[in-house]
């Protein structure tokens, strides 16, 4: 099916493209009156099973033919599995850009760095704003969550209202922005509510999520443990603004001096600067002005708190930072949490720094050093409570967390729930909702050195193969006829310890001698078929020695 909606269907559809099987990555898609509306437009990350790669970029091609009928792209706040494809995907979109103040100017920072700037059509639209899009009318409701900014999002059209929660928790004293209107809440629920877009990622953690005061309170007490002693390192996201101003003011409270380390933090405290946050945080210093302060008087924000490679605290514990080192007496405190899929790299650079005599501190040792950025159960229940939904659509979350998500719904009394996965097509009309169709797309594509690749593509097949498999290389001298004009040379790399990768790659050599004798005269003149026979004696050789199947490559000269 292809993404055509009739003008006169008065039916709601709503078409997850990422984040509804796994957490980031998040585009949405709201279909009525013949138009599309994007909500987010998001990356994931690399890990091990995409060597080399750092970015993942959502599959678009299915709305793609229809960008006709796309009226906008609405971004509900500034993390990047919401907004960091916008530079990579604009193009085959393009369409306007909606967002508040904050994340618009995070927009510009990255459209400047594609040379977009100028292309692009980006609307703000105020803290609390409305605005109409489309068949849509928008309404932005302040929510908390871990950076400037974030919204709920309020769509009306004909069909009914709907809640795109977009990424929140219920913090008291957020500290950077206001508190969720609750009032605002409340008054949409008893206009009534037709479905509930949420926030999956915490459905498994009871109770609530704890206050950005709460962590002020424990950096504070942390940082006078350590009074007259070494440098103090912080890791956490640059994008958490209140978090950067609670270091701050912890840092002061104990008479020490704050610097930003990585350029992401920078870009990050410009922006809160342009909107008019952190005016009551002490003043950061930079990288390389660090080093005049003594060691007992200065606390380091570092990028890097996910053992980025790139990062700075990854640069640090390797000694290659050009600024900033730590040693003997220092401690490093991890204000984060893990993703999955970063353990490894997270621990690498933990173990490098404790190598280095620097004390680790993560949540495991002091739990309040960090708190989550997204409702645990009792919010959930409550946020239902207020908006009373007739359908809830879990997002945001890998399929257990959706599948619970909607065990939670029922348990609140919600009537109905779709548990939905990227690609899944889902009609909302007179209170029910189903999956009509599943949109099948190219599949997700990789930023890879500039280059967008296809995450299937061969390019990334071979390098996952090398990377588990190993690689041959394979040199032929022939003539015009077939015949060797020297001995075939094999190399293997990533198979086996040189000595026995050598004594294999000559009983290639001979096997390849063996199996060109046997071909025909009018096949060993045939490029084609010269090299699959080549190529399939190594991989056959190789799999008898060491069960492993390189990646062949054999180049052929013809004298």
């Amino acid at each position: 099916m292809t993404l055509t909606l009739d003008p006169n269907d008065d039916d709601l559809y709503f078409l997850p493209l990422g984040g509804s099987d796994e957490i980031g990555m998040n585009v949405n898609l709201y279909g009525y009156a013949g138009q599309w509306l994007m909500v987010d437009l998001g990356i994931t990350f690399g890990d091990d099973t995409t060597p080399g790669v750092d970015v993942i970029l959502p599959d678009i091609s299915s709305i793609e033919p229809h960008k006709d009928k796309l009226c906008g792209l609405l971004l509900t706040h500034g993390h990047e599995d919401h907004i960091g494809a916008v530079p990579y995907l604009w193009e085959r979109l393009g369409c306007p850009i909606y967002c508040t103040p904050f994340t618009a100017s995070l927009v510009r920072r990255k459209l400047v760095d594609a040379g977009l700037l100028e292309k692009v059509e980006l609307i703000e639209i105020p803290v609390s704003g409305t605005a109409v899009i489309g068949p849509f009318e928008i309404e932005m409701i302040r929510v908390t969550h871990s950076i400037p900014e974030p919204n709920m999002i309020v769509l009306r059209c004909g069909a009914g209202t709907v809640v795109h929660s977009g990424d929140w928790k219920f913090d008291p004293t957020p500290f950077v922005g206001k508190p969720t209107d609750f009032d605002a809440i409340r008054a949409v629920g008893e206009e009534g509510v037709l479905a509930l877009m949420g926030d999956s990622t915490n459905v498994f953690v009871p109770g609530r999520t704890g206050s950005e005061a709460e962590v002020r309170m424990a950096m504070t007490e942390l940082f006078a443990q350590y009074d007259g002693k070494g440098r103090i390192a912080v890791a956490c996201f640059a994008s958490n603004v209140a978090r950067l101003e609670s270091i701050a003011m912890a840092a002061a409270a104990n008479d020490r001096q704050c610097a930003l380390v990585g350029r992401s933090l920078w870009r990050m405290h410009d922006a809160a600067k342009e909107n008019g946050y952190l005016q009551d945080a002490p003043t950061f210093v930079k990288e390389d002005e660090a080093g005049y302060f003594p060691e007992d008087k200065i606390v380091l924000i570092c990028t890097g708190s996910q053992g980025e490679s790139r990062a700075a605290l990854a640069r640090i514990s390797d000694g290659a930072h050009p600024h900033v080192s730590l040693g003997e007496g220092d401690i490093c405190i991890f204000s984060s949490r893990q993703i999955p899929g970063n353990e490894r790299a997270i621990a690498r650079v933990q173990n490098r720094l404790s190598a280095r005599g620097v004390e680790i501190i993560t949540t495991e040792d002091q739990p309040g050093i960090h708190v989550s950025g997204h409702p645990a159960r009792e919010e959930l229940a409550e946020m239902y409570q207020m908006l009373r939904p007739q359908i809830a659509i879990p997002v945001h979350g890998d399929a257990r967390h959706l599948r619970e998500h909607a065990r939670l719904a029922k348990a609140c009394q919600v009537p109905e729930s779709v548990v939905p996965s990227n690609g899944s097509l889902i009609r909302l009309s007179a209170g029910h909702a189903e999956i009509v169709e599943w949109i099948e797309g190219e599949g997700a594509q990789v930023v890879d050195d500039g280059q967008i690749l296809g995450l299937q593509s061969e390019t990334l097949r071979d390098r996952r193969r090398m990377l588990h498999n190993g690689a041959a290389t394979v040199t032929l001298v022939l003539d015009a006829k077939g015949n060797l004009q020297a001995d075939p040379i094999v190399s293997l790399v990533g198979i086996a310890d040189p000595e026995d990768a050598e004594d294999v790659a000559l009983d290639a050599a001979d096997g390849i001698e063996e199996a060109l004798r046997k071909m025909s005269a009018r096949d060993r003149r045939e490029d084609d078929a010269v090299r699959e026979a080549a190529r399939r004696m190594v991989r056959r050789i190789v799999r008898d020695e060491f069960n492993k199947r390189p990646v062949t490559d054999v180049h052929i000269v013809r004298i």
